[in-house]
This record gives C-alpha cells, sequence and structure tokens, in this order.
C-alpha cells in the first residue's frame, strides 16, 4: 500500500531537511542555568529532569522563547558511568526518556529535540579493553533510551580523546543504527588539537568518513577558538556545528563569571553564518540572550539567502516566486515593463564621473544628536581638498544617529557637496523602505550604497529589532523598478527614479566563494559600482579583483587608515570580513600610539592604493575615529 504523500515525514528527516535549508540555532548551556537558577553542584543535574521538571522545562521554554530551533536535552552526563558516581546507574533509561519528552514537551513542533550524549569521565589511557566494552556499552544503553523519548537527533559532544568519541560513535550506532541522524561535537586546545594531539582537520575526516551527519566543535575557549576551528573543517565538504562556550569562567566576587557578552557572540554568529555553518549555538556560559543574539544572524543569514537567488521564492506576502508579481517578473528587462530608465551617466555628477577619472570617496557620518556642524566642516575640508563625493552609512555601527538623508540633503544644499547615501535592511520593512527611497528621491539624492546593513546587537541599542525584509540584493532589485516606474505591487508609479547604485563586498570574506557568487547576483539585481571593505593584503585584493573583473563594474578600493596597534587588532578580530595579516599588525606595534601610529597607518594605506592605482575607478576611504585630515594624506601625490 502507498503512503499518504500529505502524511509529514518523520522528524528526523525533518531535521535533516532543515539543515539542507538553512542554519538552525541551538539552545544554550543547561547546566549554568541551573547554577544561575540557585541549584548548587552538589546535585546530579540530570536527575532534576524527575525531581524538578519545572525547572529543566523553564529553561528549555527560555531558550525556545529567544529563538532556539534546536533544544538539547538535560542528559550530558546520563550515562550509567556517570551516573553511578551518584547512585543513579540504574536510572539510565528512565532519565534519559524523561528528559526527551521534557524537551518535547517545552518545544512542541517549534523545532527539533537532540538528545546530549557526553562524555564519560574516564581516561582512557588509564584502563584496558574492558573498560573500552564498556564505555561502548554505556554509549548504546544512552542512546536506546534517547530514541525511545523520541528525540530527533543524537548530539554527541564536548569529546576530548579522538578514542572515545569513536567508541560513543560505535555505541550509538548499535543503538539506533542510521535511523537518527548523528552531529558529532569535539573540544579543541588553543592549538586546534585534542587530547592526543590529533588535529581538528584530521578528527573531522575520521568523522566524516564514519558517516556523521554533522561535525563540529564545541565548548573549548569561546567563540574566536571554536571559529578558527570550523575554519579547518571547511573543505571536508559536510554541514558543520559550532557551539562555543562563553569563554573561559573569571573569578568575580567569589563566583565564577563566563565574560562573553550576548553583542559578542552576535558578531561570531554571523560570521559562521557567513562560512555556511548549519548548527550555531552556545555552551557553558550561554544564556537565552546570547542565543537571541545568534538568532538574528540565523534570521539575516535566512533573508540573504532568500533574495540571494531569483527563484528563491517570495521576499513578501504575495509576491511570485521571482520576488516580484507575476507581472512584472525579476528577470525581465526594466525598459520592457514600463518606464524610461535614466542612461547612467545622466543619474548624477558621481556616476558620470566613474570610470572617466579617478573616483574619491570619503565616509563622513552623521552626528548622535541634532549638532551637524563638525560633520558639515569636515565635508567642505574634503572636498576641498580634492574629494568627488561624500558617502553617508545608514545607522553605523547600529548606533542611533540623524538620518543620514538629512543629513546628505544639508550638505548638498548648503554646500554644495554631492553625496552617496547608504542604504541597508536592517531598519525598514518592504513598505518603509519604499517610501524612504521614494522620500530620499524627492529630496534629491541620487546616489546610493546598498548594504545589508550591522544588526543592533553590535550597536548602543540590543534590544533594537532587526527587520531585514530586504537584504542587499532584494533592496538592489526594489531599486531597479523604481528605476524602471514600478513599485514592488506591480503598479506604474508614473515616472521612474533615477538612482545610480553601488553594493559593498568583502575580499578578505572567510566564505570567498560565497561572496563572489552574491556579487554576481548584486550586478544581476541592479549594481552599478562596488566599494569594497578596507583590504591590507595585497594578494587578497590581486585575488579579488581578478575574480570581479569579469563582472565589468567599477571598484572602489575601500582604505582605512589604521589608528593604533589596538585598532590593528580590534579590525582584524572583531569585524567580520575585514583580515589585517600579522606584518602589517606588527608594525603597527612597532611604530607605538599616537601620531607616529597614525603616520605609519597612513603609510600602509597608501601604499595599498598605490599599488591597485590603475586598476581600479577609485578609492572609498574611511578616516579612523573622525580624523578627516588622515583621508588627504592618503590621497595626497597618488591621486
Amino acid at each position: 500500500m502507498s503512503s499518504d504523500s500529505s502524511t509529514p515525514p518523520p522528524r528526523p528527516q525533518r531535521f535533516l531537511e532543515a539543515l539542507r535549508r538553512g542554519v538552525l540555532v541551538v539552545d544554550g548551556g543547561m547546566g549554568t542555568q541551573i547554577y544561575e537558577r540557585g541549584v548548587l553542584f552538589n546535585v546530579n543535574y540530570e536527575e532534576l529532569v524527575v525531581s524538578r521538571p519545572e525547572l529543566v522545562l523553564r529553561i528549555h521554554d527560555d531558550y525556545a522563547r529567544a529563538g532556539a530551533q534546536v533544544i538539547e536535552t538535560n542528559t550530558f552526563g546520563a550515562n550509567c558511568i556517570r551516573l553511578a558516581r551518584h547512585g543513579y546507574a540504574d536510572r539510565v533509561r528512565e532519565l534519559n526518556v524523561a528528559a526527551a519528552r521534557l524537551a518535547r514537551k517545552a518545544l512542541g513542533d517549534r523545532g527539533h529535540v537532540a538528545g546530549a550524549i557526553g562524555p564519560t569521565g574516564l581516561v582512557l589511557a588509564a584502563f584496558g579493553e574492558d573498560d573500552r566494552c564498556r564505555m561502548r556499552d554505556a554509549f548504546r544503553e544512552q542512546a536506546e533510551a534517547l530514541a525511545e523519548g523520541g528525540v530527533d537527533a543524537l548530539m554527541i559532544e564536548t569529546m576530548r580523546q579522538p578514542e572515545e568519541l569513536f567508541i560513543a560513535i560505535e555505541g550509538v550506532r548499535q543503538a539506533v543504527g542510521d535511523s537518527l541522524p548523528l552531529v558529532a561535537e569535539v573540544s579543541v586546545d588553543e592549538q586546534l588539537t585534542l587530547a592526543d594531539g590529533s588535529t581538528i582537520a584530521e578528527i573531522g575526516a575520521r568523522l566524516r568518513d564514519r558517516g556523521c551527519d554533522v561535525i563540529g566543535v564545541n565548548c573549548s575557549d569561546g567563540p574566536q577558538l571554536v571559529l578558527s576551528a570550523i575554519e579547518k573543517l571547511l573543505p571536508l565538504g559536510v554541514p558543520l556545528a559550532a557551539v562555543p562556550n562563553a569563554g573561559l569562567p573569571r573569578r568575580v566576587d567569589d563566583r565564577f563569571i563566563y565574560v562573553s557578552t550576548p553583542e559578542y557572540f552576535g558578531v561570531f554568529a554571523r560570521r559562521l553564518c557567513k562560512l555556511g555553518v548549519k548548527l550555531i549555538g552556545g555552551c557553558c556560559g550561554t544564556t537565552p540572550e546570547h542565543i537571541r543574539r545568534i538568532a538574528a544572524a540565523a534570521r539575516m543569514e535566512a533573508s540573504a539567502v532568500a533574495s540571494a537567488n531569483e527563484d528563491a521564492g517570495p521576499l513578501w506576502v504575495g509576491a511570485s516566486e521571482s520576488g516580484y508579481p507575476a507581472e512584472a517578473d525579476a528577470d525581465e528587462p526594466p525598459s520592457v515593463q514600463g518606464g524610461c530608465p535614466v542612461p547612467q551617466a545622466e543619474k548624477s555628477k558621481l556616476a558620470a564621473k566613474v570610470g572617466q577619472k579617478f573616483v574619491i570617496s570619503v565616509e563622513v557620518n552623521p552626528p548622535v544628536g541634532l549638532d551637524a556642524s563638525a560633520a558639515l566642516k569636515a565635508a567642505k575640508m574634503l572636498t576641498d581638498g580634492g574629494v568627488d563625493v561624500i558617502n553617508i552609512a545608514d545607522g553605523a555601527r547600529a548606533q542611533a544617529r540623524m538620518s543620514n538623508v538629512a543629513m546628505a540633503v544639508m550638505m548638498e544644499r548648503e554646500l554644495g557637496i554631492e553625496t552617496l547615501v547608504h542604504v541597508c535592511g536592517r531598519d525598514r520593512n518592504l513598505l518603509g523602505q519604499v517610501a524612504h527611497l521614494l522620500g530620499a528621491h524627492a529630496l534629491g539624492v541620487r546616489n546610493l550604497v546598498v548594504v545589508t546593513g550591522d544588526p543592533p546587537k553590535m550597536g548602543d541599542f540590543p534590544d533594537a529589532t532587526a527587520v531585514y525584509d530586504l537584504d542587499s540584493i532584494g533592496i538592489l532589485r526594489l531599486v531597479s523598478k523604481l528605476n524602471a516606474g514600478i513599485d514592488p505591487g506591480g503598479k506604474k508609479l508614473g515616472c521612474g527614479t533615477s538612482f545610480f547604485c553601488a553594493t559593498g563586498a568583502e575580499p578578505a570574506a572567510l566564505n570567498y566563494e560565497r561572496e563572489i557568487e552574491r556579487l554576481k547576483r548584486k550586478k544581476r539585481a541592479g549594481a552599478e559600482m562596488i566599494m569594497t571593505q578596507p583590504v591590507y593584503d595585497l594578494a587578497v585584493l590581486e585575488r579579488f579583483l581578478r575574480d570581479a573583473e569579469p563582472l565589468g563594474l567599477p571598484i572602489l578600493i575601500g582604505i582605512l587608515p589604521l589608528a593604533s596597534h589596538k585598532n590593528a587588532e580590534f579590525l582584524h578580530n572583531e569585524v567580520p570580513g575585514m583580515q589585517i595579516p600579522k606584518d602589517v599588525r606588527d608594525r603597527m606595534q612597532k611604530a607605538g600610539s599616537g601620531p607616529l601610529a597614525r603616520k605609519e597607518g597612513v603609510a600602509i594605506a597608501r601604499e595599498m592604493l598605490s599599488a591597485v592605482r590603475r586598476r581600479v575607478a577609485g578609492a572609498y576611504i574611511m578616516p579612523p575615529l573622525g580624523r578627516y585630515e588622515l583621508a588627504l594624506e592618503v590621497m595626497d601625490g597618488i591621486v
């Protein structure tokens, strides 16, 4: 008898399908949350699923509400070997089944339950073959109970001993075969190795060859170390998991505190999303707030994926599969769809200059507050010094600032300065974005640089809601429609806008192939110029220029003069898409601080600009810390 095609696939199959579609957010620390809620370490935490189920249920629910799509059972140490220390060796089935059902009760149909399987605590070097068999049986027994409880996947985690890891896989396979997806995660030291000295790349290859559905790294020493380990696993071509702890705990007022903030955690989640990591969550010391930041990064990645492919699905309710109504297909040339698009050279003075002269754009941001006099003074100094256009960010670094459109209008009307206004997808839904663009055009703004935008968690208002109805590709497509005289609903506007559109690129992106593919899609969506993130490695820039050349788009190279060694280290370690070679950081360290460091930063920027001066259409200079005079020093004698 054939099965009913309307019957949903089994939960394990749904877990794997969800992984294929995009990022899944895993919950955060369980043990540290139990401790924070008043339960001391002299209690067995796994047993609480029976004695205090309401506490565990509340933690699960808090993580689900924060955005976790995968909830791990409270069974990290629920194998007979660890439970024996508390006299619970005969309760393996009871505790694991109860934990699985409790996690399911908390999550319902909102996501997936993963059965957590941690190490036994035995040091294998001190034991013989009988102990290895006992260990294998312990993992098999726990996996059987978790499967009986109804988990969607099994997650072997925090393994430091490779031999124990492979014994655990054998035990799990004996219990469930291939009926449940298997996630295998290890914990690494600062050298990215395990207890026996094996490298993460070596262990990853062995896990792949053993058929693990997902491999990854958890716990370790915080997000930065886990990110470094994940980079070593990328060539394996299998789904990856990254579940770092909140860094090593420090003693503060007689308590151990994890110091990696949710905001800091969220930055790395965004990096992991860009690398294509499929499971991202938190381990020891992370809280629902950490998971909320990860979920925001995952939502932004989902938005990017949805609009990266013109056939990926609707960008808003009522849209066709192309993201626009059927009568206005996104692949149809705008000139065919009604309207008379303005030729590029007639859109603005900047559009006419690009390709005809070396163009210099310098970033001057709006003030925090109402007094724009300093920004206006800086813009005048720059244009008097030969700068062609002032570009103005859209809520730079997710800070609350004056509208960049208002700033642009003030510059153009009061000083006659041409501006280039950033447009990002963070703060406006589709309707708000349309209104913003039409209003900007009505006020005389003609030049745009379209970016996805920093999430609010990076700025002063982490509780602000990130919208991301459209990412950069979606906004470019929207602008192309408006330029053709058509609104998102397919209605004709009477006349079209005449925006000249640039877009951003990260030559040093960790997932470089993805960045180049997105750049191709940005061109198809309507991008007319590329403005890069700052680059400090000539080889990286040469690679990017070579790969971007077939697109035929003019490129403004990003230049950010370093202000100090501390500034260089921050950009290298904390800002996605930025990589500063060690020799450059060493030069900044040798220069010291103050004027000498700034002079060295300018020299490094001039070297980079001089090296590619004849291969790019211009430069996009970002003066650090409001030191706008450095932009003129970078330009001096080169342009």
